[in-house]
């Protein structure tokens, strides 16, 4: 309980600290008596889900946490530091690092420009990963409802920010041991896994017609190409605007 306490203290740091006028330095980030790795690694292990961790590049690393400004005792600080990312089912969901060649986007770096305009400024959300099927998972840094530190998921079937009443840390374990099939049920195609793999992780599939369409229900009768994450992104922002769509 204590160190589930902890564990949320330290991601209200993580989403408030951005606000500060003076980042903290890369030394008051890096928790060696208690860092939050050791944790992800046991969950990694008893994984259900097939979890793969790229390789971190170290100096790549100091930069991304510094970017980032959250501690490493706690787990986003732990994956970002400790890793280049996280591919989960073969890559479906690609959870942000600190950067690697196959998913060659850090956390910080993303988000700048999205979430924040220049490092140090508080975002009213994080995105901390997304999916094969043009999906996004954003933390809740209060932009987008009252649940703070909570998950939500950009779908791209509505093009609605959906709550999962989940934290970070509970989102590594839905991840790691949910039913990705059931979550997913309707939009994984025959042969998904072997398309998926060779997907980089710069990229999503788009779909036409769109998966928020009533044509685009079925996965059969539509077409799909790989095309730029952030294209992607922005064109489900400008949909949601052409569209009217709220929260």
């Amino acid at each position: 309980m204590r160190k589930t306490i902890a564990i949320i203290l330290s991601l209200f740091v993580t989403l408030t600290t951005f606000g500060q006028v003076k980042m903290r330095p890369l030394e008051e980030l890096i928790n060696n008596e208690d860092p939050g790795w050791s944790l992800v690694k046991e969950w990694i292990k008893t994984a259900k889900n097939k979890v793969e961790i790229l390789t971190v590049d170290t100096t790549k690393a100091k930069e991304a946490l510094f970017k980032t400004q959250v501690t490493t005792r706690s787990p986003m600080g732990s994956v970002v530091f400790m890793t280049g990312g996280l591919l989960i089912d073969n890559g479906w969901i690609r959870i942000l690092g600190s950067g690697h060649a196959r998913l060659p986007r850090t956390l910080p770096d993303w988000n700048k420009g999205k979430s924040f305009q220049e490092f140090g400024e508080a975002p009213n959300f994080l995105l901390i990963a997304d999916d094969a099927i043009g999906g996004f998972f954003l933390l809740n840094g209060g932009g987008l409802g009252k649940d703070l530190g909570n998950v939500y998921y950009l779908s791209p079937d509505n093009l609605k920010y959906e709550p999962l009443d989940l934290t970070y840390t509970d989102f590594l374990n839905f991840c790691f041991n949910n039913n990705l099939d059931k979550f997913y049920k309707g939009y994984r195609w025959t042969n998904w896994k072997e398309e998926v793999k060779t997907l980089s992780g710069d990229k999503t599939f788009n779909f036409f017609p769109p998966l928020w369409t009533k044509e685009g229900k079925d996965m059969k009768k539509v077409s799909r190409r790989a095309i730029p994450i952030e294209e992607q992104y922005n064109f489900s922002l400008d949909m949601r605007k052409q569209l009217g769509i709220q929260k």
